[in-house]
């Protein structure tokens, strides 16, 4: 790493921060992934619920992520770490990965010891860090009065009725001193991309983390998501998008907001608005009460019909909001 090597934060969880990961790495970068520990579904909320393990699948990709491109032994082994069992063996969709850091987890007593472990044998440069090391539910609020209990229910509610009045846990919960130690030396952190309630808030609902990312003098850019969400954020426009970070960091302007422009065909579009879903929409008035700078870019790519974070361009303009001069910024609208 040279003289000029960035600290970058990058908050969030699943596939969002590990996109950002694969991009920000091939930069001049030293690279803290803080992962939400509160996911309930799929193969983590199996060996969450049964064996009371912590949410394990959102660090597994981000450690998938920061490994090295160019090691045939490490691909092998991430290769291995993907796999995923059919969901309809007694294996019930298991990914090998969370099984190998449910067992470290059990060895090295404790997460954060199981993620060292395999990030030694990955031969990562880079850090992974839980958010917490405690225990906790993700719950939801909803205008109506409603509770709604569990990561996954908040997720896979899929319904356009009462929208998100607000989040939080049903237990309380510390900070991971490596995760706070990674903001406080950060040059930039980096909140998302990643589901707006389920990905990126749960991590600035502990407030040793949000206290830290408010007093930072280092920029902080949000990165919006590209398309809304049926039952969680239809309707929403970049600045609705961008309040809600501001408010659960206690009301800190965001330096930098990433908004996508992509020209989206009406194939794809047909497809998100059979879920309830539609492009995120820039609405620049009301931005400006929340961040200091609007960067516009076209940040996706279509996968077959299904709308990505491309992790390229995406990790391009998040260092030249980093580097913060005239000449990086070029090409890039600001507003």
């Amino acid at each position: 790493m040279g003289d000029n090597c960035k600290n970058i934060v990058v908050v969030g969880g699943g596939n969002g921060s590990s996109t950002a990961l694969r991009g920000l790495k091939s930069f001049d970068t030293n690279l803290t992934a803080i992962v939400t520990m509160f996911d309930t579904g799929g193969s983590t909320g199996i060996l969450r619920e049964e064996f009371g393990y912590p949410s394990l699948g959102d660090i597994r990709q981000c450690l998938v992520a920061l490994s090295p491109k160019d090691n045939k032994q490490v691909a092998v082994l991430n290769n291995a770490l993907d796999f995923r069992f059919d969901i309809g063996s007694s294996l019930k969709g298991h990914s090998v990965g969370n099984l190998v850091l449910a067992a470290l987890t059990t060895v090295y007593n404790g997460i954060q010891g199981a993620i060292d472990e395999l990030s030694r044998m990955m031969q990562l440069t880079d850090q992974v860090a839980p958010v917490t090391l405690d225990s906790a539910h993700l719950c939801a609020r909803l205008v109506n009065g409603e509770i709604i209990r569990t990561e996954s229910a908040i997720d896979l509610r899929g319904a356009n009725g009462p929208g998100i009045d607000e989040v939080f846990f049903d237990a309380d919960v510390s900070a991971n001193p490596r995760a706070l130690e990674a903001i406080r030396n950060a040059d930039a952190i980096l909140l998302g991309p990643g589901d707006l309630y389920t990905s990126v808030i749960p991590n600035l609902l502990v407030d040793d983390i949000s206290d830290a990312i408010r007093g930072t003098d280092s920029p902080v850019i949000y990165a919006c998501n590209l398309m809304t969400k049926l039952g969680e954020t239809a309707g929403y426009g970049a600045s609705m998008f961008a309040s809600e970070i501001v408010r659960y960091i206690g009301g800190r302007k965001l330096d930098y907001l990433l908004v996508n422009h992509t020209d989206f065909t009406e194939d794809v579009l047909d497809v998100y608005a059979a879920e309830g879903a539609a492009p995120v929409e820039l609405d620049n008035a009301a931005a400006e009460k929340y961040v200091h700078h609007v960067m516009v870019e076209d940040l996706a790519y279509i996968d077959g019909l299904a709308v990505k974070h491309n992790s390229t361009k995406l990790a391009r303009i998040v260092m030249a909001a980093v580097e913060n001069s005239a000449t990086n910024l070029q090409g890039i609208g600001l507003d």
